[in-house]
């Protein structure tokens, strides 16, 4: 994590962090949502099975059309990557999805579907573990994503 927050020092980025015990479901995450400010998100590792990647970046309380999102990047089909493709490429585990794991995508092969109403936003996250959140701007996740050089779309 160490890695995590020293870069974003260098981007400029603030954050808002706090401790707390293990989340695994956004249901749990509702408890911790109400110690700081920002929206809940939902982040969802998407494959289209031809070693392609998608991490869709929803309100919380959305439900994701994953017809919708391969449209967006003109696949056929998308369907829930495996817990080992998720430590493989993003280095992280079920429970901690987060945007904040393009610091481990070294091809830069995850694109992201940022969900266009989150744009003005503090949006909430993982620091790569789900015992943290932390709370940054939309603009400073699109400042973040664009360091790495992935791919993202709004949908």
């Amino acid at each position: 994590m160490a890695e995590l927050y020293g870069l974003l020092k260098m981007l400029g980025i603030s954050y808002e962090e706090i401790e707390h015990e293990a989340v695994y479901t956004i249901e749990q995450a509702q408890r911790i949502k109400r110690m700081t400010d920002g929206a809940g998100c939902k982040n969802l590792f998407l494959t289209d099975r031809k070693g392609g990647y998608i991490l869709a970046v929803l309100q919380e309380d959305k439900r994701a059309d994953l017809k919708a999102l391969a449209s967006l990047y003109g696949v056929k089909k998308l369907s829930f990557a495996s817990d080992e493709q998720l430590s493989e490429v993003l280095g992280l585990t079920r429970g901690s999805v987060t945007p904040m794991g393009l610091i481990n995508d070294k091809d830069h092969a995850v694109k992201l579907a940022i969900d266009g109403e989150l744009r003005g936003r503090k949006l909430l996250f993982h620091p790569n573990v789900n015992t943290r959140t932390i709370s940054i701007t939309a603009d400073d996740l699109i400042k973040y994503i664009e360091y790495f050089g992935n791919e993202y779309k709004y949908f």
